[in-house]
Formats: structure tokens, C-alpha cells, sequence
């Protein structure tokens, strides 16, 4: 299989390896972008990367939290540029989808853009996103959004770098107290910051753990150590990799010697009443969407020859 510039700037994007490194990768992969990253991965030449991707394309994250606080949203809506999501109609338009969002009945993007509009039953959510495209002049666009109910527990929204990254988090608790609620925010920065994928290691399915320990096993080979050693080494390294993938094992950013687990204990002694962690959500804007960047893809080429 061919491999062209526009592989290589992907491969390069997701794992931070060499351009050299990516080509060599794609070509021993036969172009299969995921058995390139382990190859990378056993050659300990890539980040143990989480595959979310590259964050390319512009817009923000807005959220809505209604005033008891027992319902939330998040959504994502993107344009064709930052300058257009730093504007004043942009945002509006973004807040009040994510209002919708939080009285939407609909789990699915298309049915969501199909029901009728908040503000005017007359029009759905996608004739007011085409209006908007009008007035705006570029193309935009509603990705994604995520609703959480509840009826005893706690539901915070946290908004990072102006709508680059948006959380929704819901705490189990029968205490909704000004600390419980202290603490869901504390827990939806610390999801902001260290990007988790799993609440617990419960959750992590078995066939993703196996696949992680066979690579860990390849690169500690590839690194020459014996044999013998190797079974325990991995394990470790296993150990490390899926505390950093899931929530509660990782250590708390606001006291680095304790987990989120050791704080959230602590907590739940605070209000007399055990707090959980019940769900989250992290939307990163242009996570997995690409830019266009024909230049740099221009530029690979003639560093790759290709």
C-alpha cells in the first residue's frame, strides 16, 4: 500500500514520534494506522497514546445546568475558525443549544437536530443552525452532545480556556451540600486536566487490557531486558498505565499525595453520607477532527520523498 504525506502527518499527530519513524511504521503496517502505533509503541517511540486524536478543528464546548441542579448538559459545536467561536452570536448560539440539549428527550445528534427549537416551535434545531450558517458566513456545525439526570445526587459543569475543554460530572450522594458540590467541581477540573477514560478499572474491558500487556511485553523485549524479568516488569508498567486511565486511581491535582479515591472518602466522612463518582463526560473541541493543513502536508512530502 502506498503510503502518502497525509498518513505520516496523522501517525505523527497521534503518537509524537519522527516523521522517519511514522513512514518506517505505515510501511511495516501496510498502511493500517492502528498496528502502526504499537509498532511505534513496542519500539518505545510513541506516547502510550490515548487515541482521541488530533484537536484540530475550531468552535467550543458550552454547557447548561438547570437550577436545581439536577439536570446538565454539555454539547460541542464547531466553526470553520477561531474567530468565529470568539463571537459574541456564536457563543449565544452555542449556550442555547446546550439549554436545549438539557430539555432534549432524544440520545441521538440526528434526532436532536430534528426536534423542535427552544426558542421557536416553528423551526428545528437544524433551520436555526442553517440560519446561523447565513448570518455567520461559515460553516458550522452541532457534533455532539450529553445529557445526565438525577434525582439525589449532585450534577457540575466545568469549563476550561474560554470552551476548549467542557465536563459534566454527576456525584452519587443523598448530601447535596455546598461541600458535595465543592467536590464535584474539584473532581470535574481534575478530569479537565488528566483526561481519564474510565471511572474505574472495573470498567476497562478485558480485551484492551490483554492488547496493552502484549505491547508493554514487546517493547520491554525490544529494550533487551531478560526474559525472565520481563513478566513482572510489564505488569508494573500495566499497573501505571491503567491507574492513569482511570479516574478514581489517579492522583488528585489538588494534593498530589492522595487519590481521587483517598479524597472522595474523605469527603463522604465531611458529610456523613458515602459520594461516588456516577458518570462523567470530557469534551475536548476538535477532538478527533482534523484541520485542513495542506501546507504541512505539502512539507512532509518533500522530507518523506514521497
Amino acid at each position: 500500500m502506498a503510503i502518502t504525506a497525509t498518513m505520516v502527518k496523522e501517525l505523527r499527530e497521534m503518537t509524537g514520534a519522527g516523521m522517519m519513524d511514522c513512514k518506517k511504521a505505515l510501511s511495516e503496517a501496510n498502511g493500517d494506522m492502528d498496528k502502526a502505533v504499537e509498532i511505534l509503541r513496542e519500539k518505545g517511540l510513541a506516547k502510550a497514546a490515548k487515541k482521541a486524536g488530533r484537536i484540530a478543528a475550531e468552535g467550543l464546548v458550552a454547557n447548561y445546568i438547570s437550577e436545581d441542579g439536577k439536570v446538565g448538559a454539555l454539547v460541542e459545536v464547531n466553526s470553520e475558525t477561531d474567530f468565529v467561536a470568539k463571537n459574541e452570536e456564536f457563543k449565544t448560539f452555542a449556550a442555547q443549544v446546550a439549554k436545549q440539549a438539557a430539555m432534549t428527550k432524544t440520545t441521538t445528534i440526528e434526532d436532536f437536530k430534528n426536534e423542535a427549537w427552544l426558542l421557536d416551535s416553528s423551526k428545528t434545531v437544524e433551520d436555526v443552525l442553517t440560519e446561523k450558517i447565513s448570518v455567520i458566513g461559515e460553516n458550522l456545525n452541532i457534533r455532539r452532545f450529553v445529557k445526565f439526570e438525577t434525582e439525589t445526587g449532585v450534577i457540575v459543569s466545568y469549563i476550561h480556556g474560554g470552551g476548549r475543554i467542557g465536563v459534566l460530572v454527576e456525584l452519587a450522594s443523598q448530601n447535596t451540600s455546598d461541600k458535595v458540590k465543592e467536590a464535584a467541581k474539584d473532581i470535574a477540573m481534575q478530569i479537565a486536566a488528566a483526561n481519564p477514560q474510565y471511572i474505574t478499572k472495573d470498567e476497562i474491558p478485558a480485551d484492551f487490557i490483554e492488547k496493552e500487556r502484549e505491547i508493554l511485553k514487546q517493547q520491554a523485549l525490544n529494550e533487551g531486558k531478560p526474559a525472565n524479568i520481563v513478566e513482572k516488569m510489564i505488569e508494573g508498567r500495566l499497573a501505571k498505565n491503567l491507574k492513569e486511565l482511570c479516574l478514581v486511581d489517579q492522583q488528585f491535582i489538588k494534593d498530589p499525595d492522595i487519590t481521587v479515591a483517598k479524597y472522595l472518602e474523605g469527603v463522604s466522612k465531611e458529610v456523613g453520607t458515602n459520594v461516588t463518582i456516577k458518570a462523567f463526560a470530557r469534551y475536548e473541541t476538535g477532538e478527533g477532527l482534523e484541520k485542513k493543513e495542506e501546507n504541512f502536508a505539502e512539507e512532509v512530502a518533500k522530507q518523506m520523498n514521497l
